[in-house]
């Protein structure tokens, strides 16, 4: 299909739907950013752009069978104009304090599977390996995929993260500065750093600014912010960022060895 019919696509079934039920319907969109993300890394981010608006367009605002909807993203994407005619927005971001317990399993609630899958004596592994994440004041949230799978398997792994795609991640760290790389040296060696992140990321920034790419690893979860402070001067969240936990270093470690994994001493 072109452009047009598929930027039509989900007003047009909000349409068919309504008639049909005789009630506004509802749309729930998952992980919006990530096809933002692919297109940054694979060079062809003003063309999606450009796409994305005028969908979020059809299917948000001129939608008149929509009732409500819900977006989640690991990004908040700002001045790329995809959300400029979108009005009445309300954003839920890392530091927010609402919802701050839902976005992952609670310790207790972690605890207590351990208990009833009697591996009582794997918390502390189970917490060094998969804690961590951190929403508002809530602290000690857990992914719930990594522990899913850890009660299912029995043993730790990179369950999560082998579920995400971590090119852009890779791509920012292996391009960023000097500065930037040290500091990851740092991090990757259990310290934290203190800076200022604006937790709207802008995509045309990341190339440039390294203040930007914190505020992407922290919102995508590879980073956790300590002692966080909202400074009304700089618009921004002052925060010590260190690596969320022993999972997030260990896809952090594998990536970089993999950067010279294909490197091989020659002898003259």
């Amino acid at each position: 299909m072109d452009d047009v019919e598929a930027t039509l696509a989900l007003n047009q079934l909000s349409l068919y739907l309504s008639r049909y039920y005789g009630k506004k319907v509802i749309i729930l969109l998952d992980e919006y950013d990530t096809p933002m993300q692919e297109v940054y890394v694979n060079g062809y981010w003003e063309e999606m752009a450009m796409f994305t608006r005028s969908l979020f367009n059809a299917t948000f605002k001129t939608n008149p069978c929509l009732e409500r909807a819900i977006m989640t993203g690991i990004t908040r994407v700002s001045r790329e104009s995809m959300f400029s005619d979108l009005n009445n927005l309300k954003v839920v971001t890392t530091t927010s304090q609402e919802y701050g317990d839902c976005f992952g399993f609670t310790e207790e609630e972690v605890f207590a599977a351990l208990d009833e899958f009697g591996l009582s004596d794997r918390r502390e592994e189970v917490r060094c390996w998969y804690d961590g994440f951190t929403f508002g004041c809530h602290r000690d949230i857990y992914n719930p995929w990594s522990i899913i799978n850890y009660l299912d398997a029995g043993k730790v792994g990179t369950y999560w993260i082998n579920t995400s795609s971590n090119h852009l991640a890779g791509k920012l760290i292996r391009e960023g500065s000097r500065e930037l790389k040290m500091t990851m040296e740092k991090l990757l060696q259990g310290e934290s750093f203190h800076v200022t992140v604006d937790e709207q990321v802008v995509f045309d920034l990341l190339d440039q600014d390294d203040g930007a790419v914190w505020s992407l690893l922290l919102a995508s979860g590879y980073l956790k912010a300590e002692h966080a402070i909202f400074n009304r001067e700089s618009g921004g969240t002052e925060c010590d960022l260190r690596l969320t936990n022993m999972e997030v270093q260990l896809m952090f470690r594998q990536m970089i060895k993999g950067w010279f994994g294909g490197y091989r001493t020659k002898r003259g």
